[in-house]
């Protein structure tokens, strides 16, 4: 429900800030005092189209916000989960008009769209008035409303779920009826391209193994020669290792006479053997890991050849040609045993055919039983409203050859406003003030079901009076006891059913230099007066007075 409503600088409103409490709330006040202005800077904060001519002359911006209280498992949360948006439970719409024309959109001081403002405000208040074709006016919305009505949410949600699944089966049937027309044309290729590449067998990462082996394998041809030499010089017939030997020892037999002389060098010497020696162990190493066979490079130079010549031809990197090869017997296996696959898929098909096509049959029998409800709810209230000769009726077009996720059933809302003249399209047949009252019938039946939180009725009882605008303050009461409602009126009758009456009026400022619109909550004596002068115009009587005492009384009673 709305609990709060601010607003700044819009028209003639410089700052207002209103307490919304829960049942019927009526706002009233001589025609001009700002009734209009207040629902359109409602609107605005709801989504609606933003206007710079709704900013107060010398503001540079308007602002307007919105705070509601909102249930658990409301529709509105799920907009904001879809949106990344926090829900806390309260939800705050605000919207900044700038005098250029441009707009600002958000909600719980998060910026959105406009679109999912709109959203959002949407589940949140329906404005019904004598011109506001948004109501009602998408025939979904009746479909959905004869569904709440009916209490058929479970079974739309089923159907929606089988439309879902029917849809999955016959998309994995097109594909791959079409993946076997596809691999039929081909065939041949097919069969050929698969056998070659099969014969080939390309792995990953080939190219790159084969590649840098051969790099490796070449190299090491061409230092193996330079290898052999220094082995040769380090350990080979002309290594300096066995003449250094026998000069050792030659010297060690005179270490004794000369020690100082010949130990230093003999040290040196067997570390000079010793480097020569290792030397040679790692030479000889480096010949055993460069030689290879040739033969193994032939073969590896006429792999990558032969995997090369295959990616020019088939068109495709070498490292795609084990995916191809794949591609390719998953074509021939699907024509091979494409057939038996697509009976299975057949069958699929028809069985989420069958199970939809039972369950829309179901829901259809539904609706239409709840559309004989519908009509005698809604047609029992009309007389009261002065629709006496009217008659509302409840269309449901079945046409199983256009199927969609909620069934095959077309919902509309039709009247005949007198015996004789052909039934139409509510939207199209009723008048203004026809239309304001055939859509509070329909809001009192429905009740809290397929329902906004917050109703907002705009003027439904222009033209009425006496018993017919009691009737419609019985049945704005009455509904006030599931849902918060707003109604803006001039009938004293159903003003005095209010549980909150709000009194917008219009002051004169800076001399009289400008005025500004205000809102005062009334009540006791102030809210009687109120209603006196609904009854009595200019100059309120006593009469006037005790006839809105009475009509107070009779609204308690």
């Amino acid at each position: 429900m709305l609990a709060r409503l601010s607003i700044r600088d819009i028209v003639l409103i410089e700052r207002l800030d209103i307490d919304f409490l829960k049942g019927l709330a009526v706002l009233t006040g001589e025609t001009g005092a700002g009734k209009s202005i207040l629902l359109d800077a409602f609107a605005l904060a709801l989504g609606g189209r933003g206007d710079a001519s709704l900013v107060r002359h010398g503001a540079e911006q308007g602002q307007v916000t919105a705070v509601f209280d909102v249930p658990k498992k409301h529709p509105a949360s799920a907009i904001l989960r879809d949106n990344g948006l926090d829900d806390s439970g309260e939800m705050i719409l605000r919207r900044v008009q700038l005098a250029d024309g441009r707009t600002r959109a958000f909600l719980n001081d998060q910026a959105i769209s406009v679109q999912t403002l709109k959203a959002v405000g949407a589940t949140l208040v329906e404005i019904h008035g004598q011109h506001d074709e948004r109501a009602l006016v998408d025939t979904a919305t009746h479909r959905q409303l004869l569904d709440a009505f009916a209490s058929l949410e479970k079974d739309v949600a089923a159907i929606e779920g089988l439309w879902e699944a029917r849809r999955t089966a016959r998309a994995a049937l097109d594909e791959h009826r079409a993946g076997m027309e596809r691999a039929a044309r081909e065939a041949d290729y097919l069969r050929h391209a698969s056998e070659e590449l099969t014969k080939l067998n390309p792995q990953e990462g080939e190219e790159t193994a084969l590649a840098e082996r051969r790099t490796v394998m070449m190299q090491g041809e061409k230092i193996a020669e330079d290898l052999r030499e220094a082995q040769a010089a380090v350990g080979g017939p002309q290594s300096p290792v066995s003449s250094l030997a026998a000069a050792v020892r030659r010297l060690e037999r005179r270490a004794a006479t000369a020690p100082a002389l010949i130990e230093p060098a003999v040290k040196a010497m067997d570390v000079a053997i010793n480097a020569l020696e290792e030397a040679d162990q790692h030479l000889n190493a480096a010949l055993v890991a460069a030689d290879f066979d040739p033969l193994e490079l032939e073969r590896i130079e006429e792999r990558l050849f032969a995997l090369r010549g295959a990616a020019r031809k088939y068109s495709t990197p070498v490292e795609g040609l084990a995916a191809l090869a794949k591609r390719y017997a998953s074509d021939i296996a699907l024509i091979d045993a494409g057939a038996d696959q697509l009976k299975a898929l057949e069958k699929s098909v028809a069985a989420a055919d069958k199970a939809y096509d039972a369950t829309a049959q179901k829901l259809s029998a539904a609706r239409n039983k709840a559309a004989d409800k519908l009509n005698k709810a809604v047609n029992a209230e009309l007389a009261p409203l002065k629709l006496e000769r009217a008659k509302f009726s409840t269309q449901v077009e079945s046409d199983p050859a256009s199927p969609g996720p909620q069934g095959f059933d077309r919902v509309e809302f039709w009247v005949q406003t007198n015996p004789g003249t052909k039934p139409g399209p509510l939207m199209k047949v009723a008048s203004g003030g026809e239309l304001s009252r055939f859509l509070l019938a329909l809001k009192v039946v429905l009740s809290d079901r397929g329902s906004a939180p917050t109703l907002v009725f705009d003027e439904i009882d222009t033209g009425v009076g006496g018993a017919v605008a009691d009737a419609i303050g019985a049945r704005l009461a009455r509904l006030a006891e599931k849902v918060q409602v707003m109604a803006v009126t001039h009938a004293p009758q159903v003003a005095a059913r209010a549980d909150q009456h709000l009194l917008i009026s219009k002051d004169a400022l800076d001399k009289g230099k400008r005025v500004a619109t205000r809102v005062a909550t009334l009540a006791n004596d102030h809210r009687r007066e109120e209603i006196a002068r609904m009854l009595a115009g200019a100059e309120i009587t006593a009469e006037a007075r005790a006839a809105a005492e009475r009509l107070l009384r009779a609204a308690t009673a």
